[in-house]
């Protein structure tokens, strides 16, 4: 007999009907759910074997309350969202999906980079309304902007995405720095590895892509910001809680920074506002650096993969 198989917020990866969902379809009772509230949770799971989620929470009462559940498939790569302790002893394997969106995140990483410092935007607004075709020059400036060969690129975390970020910056030529656990000899020719508070000193854009941690919340907090150059571009494509967001605005407002590029925030959606939406030369993306279809195509591929090999008696990416 097929399990039956609950998706809890399907709409952040694909629509219902699309194929990308055939393949949990073939494995079981496949019943999707766009969004789902908190309310909601424990009526909707009830029956299942196996749970997917991508950010509707699994706490202990929830696994409690679902005796029947045996697997929880979060489809995502981090997994903060699921009350791993209270799994285990339930006997609920719970997964996540690796490594799906390094190059997505990647590349945006440095989408929001040129946005920050070639203008581009700007530029074809203006282009838009008129300004080249009413201009006496062949060519014209709206502000300056500067090339990234030769500055430094400093790095917080160097795992997949960390390094994939790191190849492409070198690439540019820029010189990578990068504050890691990895011994001075294990990392490429010319990386040059920096303790914390030196990297936030010494790098002209710094990109983070460490984990939330209590040891990381916050990382980027007032009294680092000041250390940073005042033309420095700091960049978030990892955590939204690694970032106090109220010191970053206030250093791009009073000028003590050149700019931030952000996609992620303390609360997403920022219904409760965020002062990094409104600040000066801060350029935020809606959570989207993972989100390439590429990227998400990986995902559908790999949670049912996971899902195939727990039907199948040997779970793989295993959690917790």
């Amino acid at each position: 007999m097929k399990p039956k198989i609950v998706c809890l917020d399907g709409a952040t990866v694909y629509e219902k009907d699309s194929e990308m969902w055939d393949g949990m379809r073939l494995a079981g009772e496949f019943v999707y759910y766009e969004r789902t509230a908190p309310e909601e949770i424990v009526g909707r799971c009830r029956g299942a074997q196996i749970v997917l989620t991508n950010k509707v929470p699994m706490t202990a009462a929830t696994i409690a309350a679902l005796p029947e559940l045996k697997y929880i498939g979060v489809l995502a790569t981090g997994y903060n969202i699921v009350d791993t302790e209270a799994a285990k002893r339930a006997g609920v394997t719970v997964t996540n999906i690796p490594a799906y969106s390094t190059m997505s995140v990647a590349q945006h990483v440095f989408s929001l980079l040129f946005a920050a410092v070639t203008h581009v935007e700007a530029y074809a607004a203006d282009v838009a309304r008129g300004g080249w075709s009413t201009c006496p020059d062949f060519s014209y400036r709206l502000s300056d902007w500067h090339e990234l060969s030769g500055k430094t690129f400093g790095i917080v975390g160097y795992g997949n995405i960390g390094s994939r970020v790191a190849a492409i910056a070198s690439a540019l030529g820029m010189k990578v720095a990068l504050f890691t656990s990895k011994p001075q000899e294990r990392l490429p020719e010319g990386y040059v590895k920096m303790e914390l508070d030196e990297l936030f000193r010494q790098s002209d854009v710094l990109s983070l892509h460490c984990p939330l941690t209590p040891a990381t919340k916050g990382i980027a907090d007032a009294r680092r910001l000041a250390l940073m150059k005042p033309t420095a571009i700091l960049i978030n494509t990892a955590r939204g809680p690694l970032v106090d967001e109220g010191a970053l605005a206030a250093a791009l407002r009073e000028g003590k920074l050149g700019a931030a590029c952000c996609d992620v925030l303390m609360e997403e959606p920022p219904r409760s506002g965020s002062p990094l939406t409104g600040a000066p030369r801060c350029f935020v993306t809606p959570h989207i650096a993972w989100a390439s279809a590429e990227a998400r195509e990986r995902l559908a591929g790999i949670a049912t993969a996971n899902v195939e090999a727990f039907v199948g008696g040997k779970a793989v990416n295993t959690v917790g």
